[in-house]
C-alpha cells in the first residue's frame, strides 16, 4: 500500500506544474502538486531545503486534486521539493516521482544520505533567466559526417598522392561502397556540401528540423577533427575553382593550392552560406562542430606539415618569434621540437588557451564570424569542451565568455557540449545550453536493449532487459541537467565515436580489427533497433539520428561507424518507420515539450508517457522474445476511466503499422496492453 501511495503523487517542470516553467528573477512562480483521489494529503513546498510554504488546495477533478504554492523567483539559482504528509508519514516529491523519507516512511529511501533522510540529489532545480532557444526544444536532429553522406561534386574529390598524412600518401577518393580501413582518417569518399544540398528534400521528408554537421573546416583528414583553418570551409567539401598539378613531397602543390587559395576558400564559404540560406528558408537549422581543444598540425599556427612555408613561414614550430608561439606549449624549434598534443596524437596539437590572450580573442572572433550573417549558424557542438584548458576554473571562465559572444552574435543560437560524467557545473545557464546525452540516453538504453556499452567493448549482462535499472540510470544522469537543458539534449543511438546501434543488437563484443567488417551486419536484430527508435522519438530531449541509421547502416565503433550512406541499398521499412514516428512527434506537443511519467517496467519491458495539457502519448516496449501482457497505471499520466488507448505506431521486426487502432480501455486507472515479441507501441488517449 505504501508504494501505491507514492505513485499517486506527482509534479513536474512544465507549465502544467510550474508556472512559468522557466522563470525570470522577480516573477511570481506557482508550483503545483497533483494527487490522485481519494488520497488526502497535506503538502509543503520546500525551497533550498530551508523555506517552507504551505500548499493550498487548487482545482479538483473526478480523479485528482491539485495543491499549489506561489513565491517570487529569487535572483540566484535555487532548488525545491515538496514534502507531503500522508497519514502521519512523510514523503518527498522530486523530479522523478516520490519516495518515503526514511525517518518517517515504512521502508528504505533509495536516495538516503548518511543521516538517513532524503539527500536532495533529485530536487527540482531552477536557474532564473536561463532559456534555451525555442526551436531547439524537442527538435528532430540529424548528424552528418560530410565525407560519407553524399558526393554531389566530383571535381572537389581528393586525388591520389595529393598529400601525405602521417607520412603516407593519400590514396585519393575511394569507391563509395569500399570497406572502411583501420587508418580511415586518410580515407576519403567524396561526400560534400553539394551532396547535402542535393538531399535536403529527403531529409525534410524524414521530419528533420536541424542538421548537425561534424567539422567542415579545412583539414587534411576525412573526419576533420584536426582543424587546419577555422575561418574557411574545406574546399574538398565546398568548391575548388583554382587547381594545380600533383607533385611529390609531404605536402603537394595541389593540396597547398586547393586548401589555401583565396578563391577556393571564398567559394567554399559561399557554398556553405547557400546551404545555411536554404536550410533557413525551409525553417530548418544548422549546428556546426567547434573543435577548439586542439587544432591540426597542418594549421598555419603550427605548420608542422609545411603547408604554409614551414621554416620560411610563421608557424610556431619553426620560430620562437612566431606570432602563434603562445598558442601552443612547445619545447625547442624545428625538426627537434616537441609540443603538447591531445591524447598524445601529434596530429592534434593542444591549444594553449590559458597562456595566450591572443588565441582566446582569435577563437572568439572565429565563433562570432560563423554565428553572424551570411552564415548565422544556429548552434555549436563543442568537442572535448571540458578539457579546453589546463584547469576547470579557467574553462568555466572561458565558456562564459564564449556564451556571451555566441549569444551576442545570434541570441537564438544553441551551445551543445560533448561531455561524460558530472555536468551540473557546466549547465548553470551561464556556459553551455545542453550536451550530447550519452550518460542520460545512449548508454542506459543500449544496456537495457542489448546488454552492451556504446562501443561494443564490454558486456553488462546484469543490466540487460532490467527495466528498473534502465529508469534508475536515466534518472541519475538526467538529474545533472536542469529542465531547459534536458528538453534539447542530443539523444543519439549512434554517432561517429560509437558503434552503430544496429550492430549493437548482435550483443557481441568486437571491433573492426578483431571481427572484420562483414561481421558487423551478421546476426543483427532490426526489431531491437526499432524499439530503440521508439524510445528515442518519444523521450525528453532532441532525438538525433546519425546519418544512415534510418536506412539500416551497420558498423563497429570508430572508424567502422563512418561508412557511407547506402543510397542504393536503403532499408525502406526502417526509413518509413522513422518517418511515421516523426509524423507522430510533429502532431503531439507532448512529445516535444511534455513532462515524462514512468508508467511501469519489469524484466524486458518499459512503459512511459509524455504529457502536456490534454495531450498524452504513451510508449510501451517489449524487448523479450515472446508476447507480453503488461498492466500499467495510466492514471499516473492523467487518463480517466473509460478513455481508450489508440496505437499510433506499432514497430515489429519485419514491418510497422501506422494508426493501428484501439488497443485497450482504461479501467480503474489501469491499462492492459498485449505486446508482440520484440515490439514497441506508441499510443495516445482517445476519449
Amino acid at each position: 500500500m505504501s508504494d501505491e501511495m507514492l505513485r499517486q503523487l506527482y509534479s513536474a517542470e512544465t507549465a502544467d506544474f510550474r508556472e512559468p516553467a522557466e522563470p525570470e528573477a522577480g516573477d511570481l512562480v506557482t508550483v503545483r502538486l497533483r494527487v490522485e483521489r481519494p488520497l488526502e494529503v497535506t503538502a509543503t513546498l520546500v525551497l533550498d531545503s530551508q523555506v517552507r510554504l504551505g500548499m493550498r488546495l487548487g482545482r479538483t477533478t473526478d480523479s485528482f486534486t491539485w495543491h499549489e504554492a506561489s513565491f517570487r523567483c529569487p535572483t540566484e539559482a535555487f532548488t525545491y521539493n515538496i514534502v507531503v504528509d500522508v497519514g502521519g508519514r512523510s514523503a518527498v516529491v522530486h523530479r522523478f516521482g516520490a519516495l518515503w523519507d526514511k525517518a518517517t516512511g515504512p521502508g528504505p529511501c533509495p536516495d538516503a544520505s548518511s543521516e538517513g533522510g532524503y539527500d536532495g540529489r533529485y530536487d527540482f532545480r531552477v536557474y532564473p533567466g536561463f532559456h534555451v532557444p525555442d526551436w531547439s526544444v524537442g527538435a528532430l536532429q540529424y548528424q552528418i559526417l560530410c565525407d560519407r553522406f553524399r558526393n554531389g561534386d566530383e571535381t572537389n574529390d581528393v586525388v591520389e598522392g595529393e598529400f601525405e598524412y602521417y607520412g603516407v600518401p593519400v590514396a585519393g577518393t575511394l569507391g563509395w561502397d569500399e570497406p572502411i580501413p583501420e587508418d580511415d582518417y586518410r580515407s576519403f569518399r567524396g561526400g560534400d556540401l553539394a551532396g547535402i544540398i542535393e538531399k535536403l528534400d529527403y531529409l525534410q521528408s524524414l521530419g528533420v528540423e536541424v542538421l548537425y554537421l561534424t567539422p567542415i573546416f579545412v583539414s587534411p583528414s576525412s573526419h576533420k577533427y584536426d582543424t587546419q583553418l577555422y575561418r574557411a570551409v574545406d574546399p574538398h567539401l565546398g568548391r575548388i575553382v583554382t587547381d594545380a598539378e600533383t607533385d611529390a613531397g609531404p605536402c603537394g602543390e595541389r593540396y597547398r593550392v586547393r586548401t589555401t587559395d583565396p578563391d577556393n576558400l571564398k567559394s567554399s564559404n559561399e557554398l556553405f552560406a547557400r546551404l545555411c540560406e536554404e536550410l533557413h528558408a525551409r525553417s530548418m537549422r544548422v549546428i556546426v562542430d567547434g573543435v577548439f581543444n586542439h587544432c591540426g598540425d597542418f594549421s598555419p599556427w603550427l605548420d608542422a606539415a609545411g603547408v604554409y612555408g614551414a621554416r620560411d613561414g610563421e608557424g610556431a614550430l619553426w620560430s620562437k618569434q612566431s606570432p602563434y608561439r603562445s598558442y601552443f606549449v612547445i619545447t625547442g624549434t624545428g625538426v627537434d621540437a616537441s609540443y603538447e598534443s591531445w591524447c598524445g596524437f601529434t596530429s592534434l596539437p593542444k591549444l594553449n588557451f590559458e597562456e595566450s590572450p591572443r588565441l582566446r580573442e582569435e577563437v572568439l572572433d572565429i565563433v562570432r564570424m560563423w554565428a553572424s550573417p551570411p552564415f548565422s549558424v544556429d548552434g555549436w557542438r563543442l568537442d572535448a569542451a571540458a578539457e579546453l584548458g589546463h584547469s576547470e576554473v579557467f574553462n568555466h571562465a572561458f565558456w562564459r565568455r564564449f556564451r556571451a559572444v555566441v549569444k551576442g552574435a545570434n541570441p537564438d543560437a544553441l551551445i551543445v557540449s560533448e561531455h561524460y560524467g558530472r555536468t551540473r557545473q557546466w549547465l548553470d545557464g551561464t556556459q553551455w545550453d545542453t550536451l550530447m546525452n550519452y550518460d542520460g540516453f545512449m548508454v542506459p538504453l543500449t544496456k537495457f536493449l542489448t546488454g552492451l556499452d556504446g562501443r561494443c567493448d564490454e558486456r553488462f549482462d546484469e543490466l540487460y532487459q532490467d527495466g528498473e535499472a534502465f529508469f534508475e540510470a536515466m534518472e541519475r544522469a538526467s538529474a545533472e541537467l536542469s529542465w531547459p537543458s534536458l528538453t534539447c539534449a542530443m539523444n543519439e543511438l549512434s554517432n561517429h565515436d560509437h558503434a552503430r546501434f544496429l550492430t549493437r543488437t548482435k550483443r557481441t563484443v568486437g571491433r573492426l580489427h578483431t571481427m572484420g567488417a562483414e561481421a558487423a551486419s551478421l546476426g543483427v536484430d532490426k526489431a531491437v533497433l526499432k524499439e530503440a527508435v521508439a524510445v528515442q522519438m518519444t523521450w525528453v530531449g532532441a532525438p538525433t539520428i546519425y546519418y544512415g541509421d534510418e536506412a539500416g547502416l551497420a558498423g563497429w565503433t570508430d572508424p567502422d561507424c563512418r561508412r557511407c550512406f547506402p543510397w542504393d541499398a536503403m532499408d525502406d521499412d526502417l526509413v518509413g518507420y522513422h518517418r511515421a514516428l516523426a509524423e507522430v512527434r510533429r502532431a503531439h506537443p507532448a512529445l516535444r515539450s511534455g513532462a515524462l511519467v514512468r508508467l511501469g517496467c519489469g524484466h524486458g519491458w518499459i512503459a512511459f508517457a509524455r504529457i502536456i495539457g490534454e495531450d498524452r502519448v504513451c510508449t510501451f516496449v517489449n524487448n523479450t522474445d515472446g508476447p507480453l501482457a503488461v498492466t500499467c497505471r495510466v492514471r499516473a499520466c492523467g487518463m480517466e476511466d473509460g478513455a481508450e488507448l489508440f496505437a499510433l505506431v506499432v514497430g515489429r521486426r519485419d514491418d510497422y503499422a501506422r494508426d493501428a487502432g484501439p488497443i485497450c480501455r482504461v479501467l480503474h486507472g489501469m491499462a492492459r496492453i498485449v505486446l508482440g515479441p520484440r515490439s514497441s507501441v506508441v499510443a495516445t488517449e482517445v476519449r
